[in-house]
């Protein structure tokens, strides 16, 4: 006897599905199946429902034989089922912000932000941990604010760092300092003898933001104060 799949059990595997396209990119609906245990036909159906819903979206590829494989992709109108961290308010803070001490004002704000973030993550990432442990630390109070990430070896003895999501994206969008701080707050963490360089960058429209991690030459770019800590 077959057993019905309940309203409760698709949305269940439709939010699976999102959440696989969120962190691991296009896929076609083969890979979609072996990497949930369903069959290529139900994720098929569910990928259509999710079409119709407007939150992914499907290009075709050339494959060695046969007919193109379609590969799936969310759509930025999926971007709503994501944390975002009061998109609108955080915009009007930043255009008030401007307006009422002017762009240095708004740096000095933003550099504030930054040391106070710095203080915190010093205190959860001992300076002392291997560099693959204050990754692992970093990526988890990353993805407690929000952000998805996750770290993986780049295959040449270094690290990719992946924030699969941004949930201060439209106040990233509106100022770019949100993203040299973050930039400046990592290397800070991870200590002078890292290299830390972003590759990837949500705000300028890639999927997520990814930045290649490597002991070497640290690059230059800016100073956080955390306080003395």
């Amino acid at each position: 006897m077959v057993r019905a799949i309940t309203p409760a059990g698709q949305a269940k595997t439709r939010r699976a599905i999102v959440k696989l396209l969120k962190t691991r990119g296009p896929m076609d609906a083969t890979q979609i199946a072996d990497r949930l245990d369903l069959t290529a036909m139900a994720v098929r159906q569910h990928l259509y429902q999710l079409q119709e819903e407007k939150l992914v979206t499907a290009e075709e590829r050339p494959v060695p034989i046969g007919r193109p494989a379609k590969y799936w992709q969310l759509t930025r109108e999926a971007d709503r089922l994501f944390p975002d961290a009061y998109a609108e308010l955080s915009v009007a803070l930043i255009d008030a912000l401007g307006d009422a001490f002017g762009e240095a004002g708004l740096k000095r704000v933003l550099e504030s932000r930054g040391s106070r973030q710095l203080a915190d993550y010093l205190k959860r990432i001992p300076h002392s941990l291997p560099l693959k442990n204050k990754l692992r630390r970093l990526a988890r109070i990353r993805t407690e604010e929000g952000y998805m990430a996750e770290v993986r070896h780049d295959g040449k003895g270094g690290f990719l760092f992946i924030e699969n999501h941004c949930p201060i994206c439209a106040a990233a969008t509106a100022c770019q300092g949100f993203c040299s701080t973050e930039l400046v707050l990592f290397r800070a963490v991870l200590g002078r003898n890292v290299n830390v360089e972003r590759i990837e960058h949500i705000v300028s429209g890639e999927r997520r933001c990814a930045y290649r991690i490597a002991i070497g030459a640290a690059v230059e770019g800016g100073h956080l104060d955390a306080g003395g800590l």
